[in-house]
C-alpha cells in the first residue's frame, strides 16, 4: 500500500486517516479492520463487507463471509459453499466448493467432496483432490495429509516429502516447522529434519515463526531462539520473549524487559515493566505504568506518558489517552486525536 491508511474511532464509529492525519474515510462504520493488501472489512448491514482505500465498498453481492486478498483474490462463503471475488467485488470462481483457503503463487487449496486438491485462478482443478487437508503453497510446496499424516507436494501434485509428521506448517524460504507428539522442530525443502522436535507447543503462541531470521522457541517455560538454519543461537534461559524486530529482541529477567541481540549479547538492559518489538526504529516500553517509546540505544526518544500504545508502523504509532485514541509521529507530535 503506497499511501497507508490507519483506523481511526469517532462516538463509536471508525473510519480512516492517511500519514498526515488527514480524515480520507470518514467514520461511518462500527466495526473495521486494518487494511491489508490495500482493503479493510467493514461491518455493513451486519455483513463484513470490502472497503478499498478509496472508501468504495465492494457491494455487488453480500456473502456470509469475505476473506483477506491474497494473489488478488479472496475466498467468500455463501450459505454453506465457498468460491473467491476479484478486486471489484465481482464474482471470480462460482461459489462451488465445501471449503477452500487462500491462493499462493496462482493456487488455492479446495475441498469437494471431502478432500483437498488444488485450482487455479478459474476455478479448475490442476491437482485433483486427494488430501484429507492441504495448506498454501509457500516457496513452491504445500503441506499435506493424508490418514492423518503430513508431507509435502510441489506445484505439480507430486509428493516430494512423504507423510510422516503428525503436523506440518507451510514453508518460510528454506525451513517449516513439523511436530511429534507436543514438540516441534524444523525440516528444510529435502525433507531433511535440521531440528529435531525438542520445543513446546504453548498455548496462543506461534511455532517457527520467523522475524529477522530468527523464531522464539520455547522449553521448559524458559525461552530462546534459533536461526533459520536450524541452529539454536539462543539457550532457552529466559522467563519470556517476544519476536526479533529490526536485529532486536525483548528479554524478560526477573519480571524487568530489556533486549538482546541475535548473538544473545544483551544490549538493553532490563529495567522495564512491558516492552514491545522494535519497528521504525523504535520499541514501545512500560515504566511506572505508563508506556513511551525507546531508541535502539535504550534511551527514551518519547517519554512515557501513554497509558496503551501500539507499535510504530509505516511512521506512525496509536495510542490510548484515557478512553481516547490519537495517533503519534517519531517525535512524539501527535498527528491526530479523538474527540
Amino acid at each position: 500500500m503506497k499511501n497507508p491508511l490507519f483506523k481511526i474511532r469517532e462516538a463509536g464509529k471508525y473510519g480512516f486517516i492517511n500519514a498526515e492525519g488527514t480524515v480520507v474515510i470518514e467514520p461511518q462504520y462500527y466495526d473495521a479492520e486494518a487494511f491489508y493488501n490495500n482493503f479493510s472489512r467493514v461491518r455493513f448491514n451486519d455483513k463484513l463487507v470490502p472497503l478499498d482505500c478509496m472508501g468504495r465498498l465492494l457491494m455487488k453481492h453480500t456473502f456470509n463471509h469475505v476473506g483477506y486478498f491474497e494473489d488478488g483474490l479472496a475466498k467468500i462463503q455463501l450459505v454453506k459453499r465457498w468460491g473467491f471475488i476479484d478486486r471489484r467485488g465481482s464474482i471470480a470462481i462460482d461459489v462451488q466448493f465445501d471449503d477452500v483457503g487462500d491462493f499462493h503463487q496462482g493456487l488455492a487449496p479446495a475441498n469437494i467432496n471431502g478432500q483437498f486438491g488444488y485450482i487455479d485462478k478459474k476455478g479448475v482443478f490442476v491437482i485433483k483432490p486427494a488430501f484429507d487437508t492441504a495448506s498454501e503453497f509457500k516457496s513452491d510446496l504445500a503441506a499435506i495429509s493424508i490418514d492423518g499424516l503430513y508431507g509435502f507436494i510441489n506445484r505439480k501434485g507430486k509428493i516430494v516429502i512423504e507423510p510422516q509428521f503428525e503436523s506440518a506448517d507451510s514453508f518460510q524460504e528454506d525451513v517449516a516447522v513439523i511436530r511429534a507428539g507436543e514438540k516441534w522442530g524444523i525440516i528444510n525443502t529435502d525433507g531433511k529434519i535440521v531440528l529435531e522436535p525438542q520445543f513446546d507447543i504453548i498455548e496462543g503462541f506461534s511455532e517457527g515463526d520467523f522475524f529477522d531470521e530468527m523464531a522464539l522457541v520455547a522449553r521448559d517455560e524458559q525461552y530462546g531462539f534459533i536461526n533459520n538454519r536450524g541452529e539454536i543461537v539462543v539457550n532457552p534461559m529466559y522467563d519470556f520473549a517476544g519476536d526479533f524486530g529490526e536485529q532486536m529482541a525483548l528479554v524478560e529477567i526477573n519480571e524487568k524487559f530489556g533486549y538482546i541481540d541475535k548473538s544473545g549479547k544483551l544490549l538493553i538492559l532490563p529495567r522495564f515493566e512491558d516492552a514491545g518489538v522494535f519497528s521504525d526504529g523504535l520499541a514501545q516500553v512500560k515504566v511506572k505504568n505508563e508506556w513511551g517509546f525507546i531508541d535502539t540505544d535504550g534511551k527514551f526518544a518519547i517519554p512515557a506518558r501513554f497509558e496503551d500504545v501500539l507499535p510504530f508502523k509505516n511512521g506512525l504509532a496509536w495510542v490510548a489517552i484515557g478512553d481516547k485514541w490519537a495517533y503519534i509521529d517519531r517525535f512524539g507530535e501527535f498527528i491526530w486525536k479523538e474527540k
